[in-house]
């Protein structure tokens, strides 16, 4: 095994993770990678992403028992490669210093914002989409010029073991390590003085990253979760939101951290609105029962929750509507189901699901949904379906949420240019493409004093020059 791949499995190994780090350390204080580096290491990684994608493709269907590899070739292998090209293609006008406009009080100074790099970012992945959400962030902080430790989901032991080789193969020891572990690995990871912690995950694990980060005041990218609402105005036709709510909704088995989570529907149209949903899932899997088109519940845990979840609600008098008769615990493979008029208290209507399950919430009036919408947590992504642009305009200005998708589902996810990110409860800060960059780098603001200047006319002993300058100052 390459000498930069870390393999910590215990609280003895502590002492592993600590050099690994002061390795890192260390390199990010001497000379900063320049353009032509940054651009062979992002090169470099491009070239043997491909090469190792039918790998990843495997560990990763290995991992989940059952995943659609055409989604994850699309959200696993596309996403990462978008990225890549984004990073490459912009990585000279990123690294460009910009130059604001400077200030009547110091002219004839020059200005000019520099983008350092911060020094070594760690990433703590997830296990839903394992390969996108280890590498886009380290990809971001390379092009920004940094040292990188990424932590891959100990529940994808497969995938992690194959990006740990991936990336021992691109980069030395004191550019990127990876370490796999479990929950007391990544623990002992955010007690170490990363320049930058980036973690995806749950909220209540985001709470426990965020404070472990505080003795040493290293800031945080926390992209975590809740539940993100789907609003479907009165007139929008019924078969398009069905088409793209379960084509959002069923990708990898609605275990995506920006998937709907209840969706609101004029109660007049409810049944025709179940039916239009059964229709396409049954389209888009003929046979469900033997598809491989679908992906299955990530581990028996998860299903376990999941079970709970829609039997507390049916106990508490929901009505549970599955789109296809088959279930398979063995297989750990559960349809799209519905689940309406499930009570407030109940823990799928609390908690972020995760799954394959979705609420249905029928209503009478808009500004009721919206009352609802911004009584609960900040979502990390809300979804309108309208076409009535003054209305649209007016619900976007209420609801505040980490993305927004307008007349389709997780389509802000997937483009470089738009920053991903939560708000409130469902996360902080922001990354992909050019926020990437800005995320790892710190803006320096430089002067650069002029050889002729006049900043020696206001020195004691103060007088009528001034004051003079003074209110010259004040009006312009």
């Amino acid at each position: 095994m390459a000498a930069n791949l870390q393999v910590i499995k215990s609280e003895s190994t502590r002492s592993e993770l600590q050099e690994s780090f002061g390795r890192l350390h260390a390199a990010s204080r001497g000379p900063v990678p320049g353009y032509d580096e940054r651009l062979s290491d992002l090169k470099r990684l491009r070239d043997a992403f491909k090469e190792k994608l039918p790998q990843l493709l495997d560990a990763m269907e290995a991992d989940f028992g059952q995943r659609s590899r055409h989604e994850s070739e699309l959200a696993d292998g596309l996403m990462v490669l978008k990225e890549l090209d984004y990073q490459i293609k912009n990585l000279r006008a990123n690294m460009r210093p910009e130059r604001p406009p400077v200030g009547m009080a110091l002219k004839p100074a020059r200005t000019e914002i520099r983008f350092q790099p911060l020094g070594v970012i760690g990433v703590i992945a997830p296990w839903n989409y394992p390969v996108q959400l280890a590498l886009n962030p380290l990809i971001g902080a390379i092009a920004a010029g940094n040292r990188v430790m990424v932590k891959p989901s100990e529940h994808t032991p497969k995938t992690g073991h194959a990006l740990a080789e991936l990336l021992a193969a691109v980069f030395p020891a004191d550019k990127v390590v990876t370490v796999l572990g479990g929950a007391t690995t990544a623990t002992a990871m955010t007690q170490l003085a990363f320049d930058h912690m980036v973690f995806t995950g749950s909220t209540e694990i985001g709470r426990k990253v965020m404070q472990a980060c505080v003795p040493t005041l290293t800031p945080c990218t926390l992209e975590l979760g809740g539940k993100s609402p789907v609003l479907i105005t009165p007139e929008y036709p019924i078969e398009h939101v069905a088409e793209r709510i379960v084509a959002g909704k069923c990708l990898n088995a609605g275990q995506t951290c920006i998937a709907p989570d209840y969706v609101f529907i004029d109660a007049a149209r409810l049944e025709p609105f179940i039916a239009a949903l059964r229709a396409r899932f049954a389209r888009n899997y003929p046979d469900f029962a033997n598809t491989r088109d679908y992906t299955a519940v990530i581990n028996e845990r998860q299903w376990q929750r999941l079970v709970a979840w829609r039997d507390e609600a049916a106990a508490a008098g929901a009505r549970i509507e599955p789109m296809h008769k088959f279930e398979s615990r063995e297989r750990r493979v559960m349809p799209l189901t519905l689940v309406i008029g499930a009570p407030d208290q109940t823990k799928i209507m609390q908690e972020e699901i995760f799954g394959p399950l979705m609420i249905v919430v029928p209503y009478t009036r808009i500004d009721d949904t919206l009352a609802i919408i911004k009584s609960r947590p900040r979502p990390l992504a809300f979804y309108l379906f309208d076409r009535n642009t003054a209305r649209r305009d007016s619900i976007l200005d209420q609801i505040v949420a980490g993305g927004v998708t307008v007349n389709d589902i997780l389509l802000h996810f997937g483009d470089s240019n738009l920053p991903v990110g939560g708000v409130g409860d469902s996360g902080m800060g922001a990354y992909h493409g050019e926020t990437s960059f800005r995320t790892y780098s710190k803006a320096t603001g430089t002067v650069y004093q002029a050889r002729f200047n006049t900043i020696g006319l206001f020195a004691p002993p103060y007088g009528k020059l001034q004051d003079w300058i003074l209110k010259f100052l004040r009006r312009v």
